[in-house]
């Protein structure tokens, strides 16, 4: 058996004997002693615990750094990697960081409790370089909370740590950095780490096989679900067959018209692509969870988990994806909207995992067999080559970042000629499975591009689902939000001067970092 292995202010650190299931926060407080990471959610939630890892680039040419959650991130995924602590950023000298000492300057600190966490998120903020918006700052504090309420002067030190002298040791130039890449590269593995109850397979080939000879196995990759059910629901977890440390499943490829995202690429690296190739996915992605979650998290895990809340769900049904799944050297493909079977059931079989996602990238009217033969007939004479195509996803949730939805949805409209020739038209959080509105789909296709036209498929909503009334929305506000959604995506297709009250909130928010000072 293996120890993990990973570095820790340049010292390679072993970590033998330990659980599988313990955290990075449980070790460092527990086994080294480094208190200044906090436990205040254990959920991943209010951003306490954010610690910095460094991982080694593709081609292993640099060192690049990201904020994650320490409370719901189990050990050994850091096998191989850099930890830095809030410790780590103090100078031989005892001289303070400049986030730190921004922090300082501007009184960022009350109560103090939460502050280690906010430190961090701006440290990983500060390494990318040069002055960040005010919008920067926002969105990477995004999971953070401050129970004082100190946010302003918070957001401040942000907005000013980049006018502090470079310290030596902790900036993107610092000489040290390139010792720590050759650390990196001297701890990566040539074989499978392996621990009692885990094992990280190092290529697919491996993963398929350690699936296949250990079918009731849980296939871990970010562990931002998984982690919760063992800090909140303290559950014992059979075997864990982890998938980051499969290099083949970190790739994004793009093939003639598709885009395959691999079963390891980050949230981060995932929504970054999609919003790549459609920008109206931007208001999604920023809300879709902190970048400490992002950072840890995977697209595909989000889709594999089987979730009726998983907000990309919704999105990549209304853009027809599909997921390749195997098992052993059986490769199959199945259409993402046919792979949830039940609450939280999924079409996988026994030792079968999930490669990819393929999305299409092309904006082509797509028609498949879900689309009666009267609707196949209302769009038959339709000029489909010269379709434009709008794609959009919303959210409906109690705060405006890092929370789960009560509603979400994606869709995907085709019009020609002021009438709708296609649509794909998904929601999450309606039913016990993500699924296309398909009542509400045929009631566009053929019709007229107009208010008349939405109304009547908003109607139709109420054939497609019958919402649950839980903790987060009630079931009249799921169905009445959900046509208020289509009601959006419908005025901000018109050319409506009427700005949504989103778009209106995102505006005035680059108005205040357009006029901070500099």
């Amino acid at each position: 058996m293996d120890c993990v292995r990973f570095l820790l202010d340049g010292q390679i650190v072993c970590a033998e004997n330990v659980p599988c299931t313990t955290t990075v926060l449980e070790y460092l407080r527990e086994r080294l002693r480094r208190t200044g990471t906090k436990e205040g959610c254990a959920e991943g939630d209010c951003g306490a615990c954010t610690v910095v890892l460094g991982e080694l680039s593709a081609d292993g040419s640099r060192v690049e750094y990201r904020a994650v959650n320490s409370c719901i991130r189990f050990l050994p995924t850091i096998d191989g990697l850099e930890l830095v602590t809030v410790e780590s950023l103090l100078a031989s000298d005892g001289n303070l960081h400049p986030v730190q000492q921004a922090m300082v300057d501007h009184h960022g600190s009350q109560c103090g409790f939460c502050t280690p966490g906010f430190v961090m998120s701006l440290f990983a903020l500060y390494l990318r370089g040069g002055t960040p918006a005010r919008e920067e700052v926002l969105d990477t504090l995004s999971g953070n909370l401050c129970r004082c309420t100190g946010y302003r002067p918070i957001i401040e030190a942000g907005l000013r740590m980049g006018s502090y002298p470079a310290p030596l040791h902790w900036n993107r130039d610092a000489p040290g950095l390139e010792s720590r890449r050759e650390a990196l590269l001297a701890l990566r593995r040539d074989r499978a780490l392996r621990l009692p109850g885990f094992v990280a397979p190092r290529t697919v080939d491996e993963l398929a096989a350690e699936l296949e000879s250990t079918p009731g196995a849980l296939v871990l990759a970010g562990g931002t679900d998984v982690g919760l059910w063992v800090t909140k629901q303290l559950r014992e977890l059979p075997a864990i067959v982890y998938v980051g440390a499969v290099a083949e499943l970190k790739d994004i490829r793009r093939e003639g018209a598709v885009m395959e995202i691999g079963a390891g690429v980050s949230l981060t690296a995932g929504w970054g692509a999609l919003v790549e190739e459609f920008p109206t996915l931007e208001e999604m992605a920023r809300r879709f969870a902190s970048p400490p979650v992002c950072n840890s998290g995977t697209l595909v895990g989000n889709l594999a988990n089987g979730s009726p809340i998983g907000d990309s769900l919704p999105v990549l049904m209304a853009l027809g994806a599909e997921l390749v799944l195997r098992r052993g050297a059986r490769v199959r493909r199945v259409a993402l909207e046919s792979f949830y079977l039940g609450y939280q059931r999924t079409a996988l079989e026994a030792g079968e995992f999930v490669v990819g996602v393929r999305v299409p990238l092309a904006g082509a009217p797509r028609q498949d067999a879900a689309h009666d033969a009267q609707a196949a007939a209302r769009v038959r004479d339709a000029s489909l080559e010269r379709a434009e195509c709008w794609i959009s996803a919303y959210k409906l949730s109690k705060r405006f970042d890092q929370d789960i939805s009560a509603v979400a949805v994606g869709l995907c409209v085709w019009v020609s000629e002021g009438r709708v020739v296609d649509a794909r038209i998904a929601f999450g959080g309606m039913a016990a499975v993500a699924a296309r509105a398909r009542a509400c789909e045929r009631a566009l296709i053929g019709a007229p591009w107009s208010a008349e036209s939405v109304e009547a498929a908003v109607e139709k909503l109420a054939e497609d689902f019958k919402p649950l009334t839980d903790m987060r929305a009630s079931s009249a506000y799921r169905l009445r939000g959900a046509g208020n959604l289509l009601r959006r995506f419908y005025l901000e297709h018109t050319g409506s001067t009427d700005p949504t009250r989103t778009a209106a909130v995102v505006g005035a928010a680059a108005g205040l970092a357009a006029a901070a000072p500099g």
